[in-house]
């Protein structure tokens, strides 16, 4: 087989790309729907571009590491709503990362991305090159429009992490070895690369098949919601800083005002198209379940066909080769039996918890108040339980391990890795029909209107205000889209990421001092007691719970006694409030209170939970310690405000620098790190 990279073969160790992408390409084998496949490596495109069969299973091994851990581990966290739990506090690059506390040297910076993006636009780049010189066929131009729009994804990543960074539009067999920029490539502004990746799905987006059988691959549909996002992102704020003077950086749009508007035409054009399409569509209500309670555990349990309609783009993980971390750190935690003991490592902030309206439909999706206990009774068999927690344990909930089919292992967890829905599509087309007409007209409204009235919200007013309206889809974004590690860049991007942070930091402030908009939020809460099921596949959305406001009953739970004497009489007292609360309680139920300012590990809510049965660990959680062994109060935490709230250098964001921290760095330091492997790459300035 003839080899062409011959004398070439040094650039794979020199370029900027990581040796990595010169080893196999391996075909994405994730789900039912991608087959096992022969791997294909870049010595021998010849070959695999001879027919159009292994020419598409190339270009399907494009969608491989498309999303790597750190976009939803490190950068999927600090976005105002979901937060790191890890054990450390300024000793842990999660922690870190998740607080903007960035360096240049290992481990508080990520690389994985860069890496990872690279490599795939060296295989996108070869399908590109590669694609036309095969005989011209419908299923040629589609592949070559679904390399396209790939590479778009990649390019999109890195800009939006990393700000201005290399372009390079060719594979590296194809490039110069005597030219310097193919060795050592420098930052190339990014408003080229983002006008260049839109006109390539712009002029290709029509070659794609409108359906392909799986939103695990590209169509036209998922295309343009794709070429929307990017066109967004293109037209809104980023840090940018002279490339050649390396000057401190502003947050500011690109310069040219009228490409600003034209960005959001082509946006508003291409939302436009996915919805006047009439092929895609809400999930709904159905077995029960509320529209946004059936799409999330349709999608953990695989059954795509109740949610593709929703579901443009989510990228196939299921093979033993290809399934990936996604939903490992982002669940209720378990301590274990079925599930096995598996620590949640991300939370959710009682301030997003706390601002769902109550009829919202979502909040007990995305957040779960409870976690999986293992309840050691001493008897024959033992109980797992669903036990709620406190303010400062609240966990993310879409992606619950008891909702999901079962793992192959601790790190892979069968579940595809969500990137574009179709209520994205709608919330963008209502942000760019405001932007383009000066305020909501009416199409605007009606697709805001569509996330409300599935999410059980639909009652409330829609701003008609330009900026009003503007800032109720960024409040909509976040009700709608947690733990989709988006919410972060949307944020930079609207320019709202400096005063959204300032708000939040305010806003837990207030929370735990009970003043503003806390300042009549419930102390005490009434949970019953629930057993686990201990099934992959078990529906069960949230522990049934009262707020407690009446104070002869708040003074009742207090009395809780400290041995098992008094339980009986305890829960009688207990029973009889639930009853006076609406709930049914029949001689089986048992119920226990928790103080919801204190740290789930109290005295007072450890007694609570011995007096319903709790007795081995009773105090114990699989939830990183920095949170659930906290309070949210600060009356609770002896007057001061918790650390992980603020205080001792750690607090909440409390590395955030406004026109620095929007952005990544570099690596400066270890192998295979930007700015060790290109010396011409230049620092984000202020690192």
């Amino acid at each position: 087989m003839k080899n062409r990279y011959n004398k070439k073969n040094l650039l794979k160790t020199l370029i900027i790309i990581p040796a990595i992408l010169a080893g196999s390409v391996s075909i994405n084998s994730c789900s039912d729907d991608f087959l096992d496949q022969p791997a294909y490596n870049s010595s021998n495109t010849e070959s695999v571009f001879d027919n159009i069969e292994t020419a598409d299973a190339f270009v399907q091994g494009l969608y491989r590491g498309l999303v790597p851990t750190e976009m939803f581990y490190q950068l999927g966290a600090g976005d105002t709503v979901t937060h790191s739990a890890e054990d450390g506090s300024t000793n842990n690059s999660k922690y870190n990362i998740c607080n903007y506390q960035y360096d240049a040297y290992t481990p508080n910076t990520v690389t994985g991305i860069y890496a990872a993006m690279y490599a795939i636009i060296e295989r996108a780049n070869i399908a590109i090159s590669r694609l036309p010189t095969m005989p011209a066929s419908t299923k040629r131009d589609a592949l070559l429009a679904e390399a396209k729009a790939i590479r778009a994804f990649c390019y999109h990543n890195l800009i939006r992490v990393y700000g201005d960074v290399p372009a390079i539009w060719i594979p590296l067999e194809d490039a110069d070895p005597n030219d310097q920029n193919t060795f050592y490539p420098k930052r190339s502004p990014r408003d080229g690369i983002y006008d260049r990746i839109i006109a390539d799905i712009q002029e290709s987006v029509n070659n794609l098949p409108g359906s392909n059988g799986t939103p695990e691959r590209l169509n036209k549909q998922s295309a343009n919601a794709l070429l929307a996002r990017i066109a967004l992102y293109a037209a809104g704020y980023s840090l940018r800083w002279d490339l050649n003077t390396g000057s401190a950086g502003t947050m500011s749009r690109r310069p040219d005002n009228s490409r600003v508007q034209q960005l959001y035409q082509i946006a508003d054009a291409a939302a436009a198209s996915v919805i006047n399409a009439g092929t895609n569509s809400l999930v709904q209500a159905q077995g029960g379940k509320s529209g946004f309670e059936a799409l999330w555990f349709n999608f953990d349990r695989r059954n795509f066909a109740a949610v593709n309609q929703e579901m443009l783009w989510h990228i196939a993980e299921y093979g033993p080769n290809t399934n990936s971390a996604f939903g490992v750190y982002a669940h209720p935690g378990s301590r274990g039996g079925t599930y096995g003991s598996r620590k949640a490592l991300q939370f959710i902030l009682p301030t997003y918890y706390l601002s769902f309206n109550q009829a919202d439909k979502r909040r007990d999706v995305a957040c779960t108040s409870y976690s999986i206990y293992f309840l050691k009774t001493g008897a024959a068999s033992d109980t797992w339980v669903d036990v709620g927690t406190t303010y400062s344990c609240i966990m993310p909930g879409k992606f619950r391990i008891s909702w999901c089919v079962e793992p192959q292992a601790a790190d892979a967890r069968n579940l595809n890795i969500p990137i574009i829905r179709y209520a994205d599509v709608l919330l963008m087309y209502a942000e760019t029909q405001n932007y383009l007409n000066g305020g909501p007209t009416a199409a605007g409204t009606a697709a805001l209107q569509q996330v409300r009235n599935r999410a059980g919200i639909g009652s409330l007013p829609i701003p008609s205000g330009q900026q009003a309206f503007q800032d109720a889809i960024v409040q909509e974004r976040k009700w709608e889209f947690s733990d989709e590690f988006m919410l972060r860049t949307d944020l930079i991007r609207m320019n709202r990421i400096a005063s959204e942070i300032n708000a939040t930091k305010q806003a837990m402030k207030n929370l735990s001092d009970r003043t503003g908009q806390f300042a009549s939020t419930p102390v005490y809460r009434l949970y019953k007691f629930h057993k686990n099921a201990q099934v992959y596949g078990d529906p069960f959305l949230a522990v049934t719970y009262i707020d407690l406001t009446n104070p002869a009953e708040i003074a009742a739970v207090q009395a809780v006694p400290t041995n098992s004497s008094g339980y009986a009489a305890y829960q009688t007292t207990l029973k009889s409030i639930a009853l006076a609360n609406g709930q049914t309680s029949t001689a089986e139920d048992k119920w226990y209170p928790v103080n919801m300012f204190q740290a789930y590990t109290s005295t007072f809510n450890g007694n609570a939970r011995k007096a319903v049965g709790f007795v081995e660990g009773f105090n114990a959680l699989q939830i990183g310690n920095i949170i659930y062994t906290k309070p949210t109060g600060s009356a609770e935490n002896g007057g001061t405000y918790p650390n992980w709230i603020e205080g001792g250098g750690d607090g909440l964001f409390y590395g955030f620098v406004p026109n620095k921290t929007e952005l990544l760095p570099f690596a400066a330091a270890s192998a295979g790190h930007p700015l060790v492997d290109n010396p011409n790459l230049t620092q984000l300035p202020g690192y």
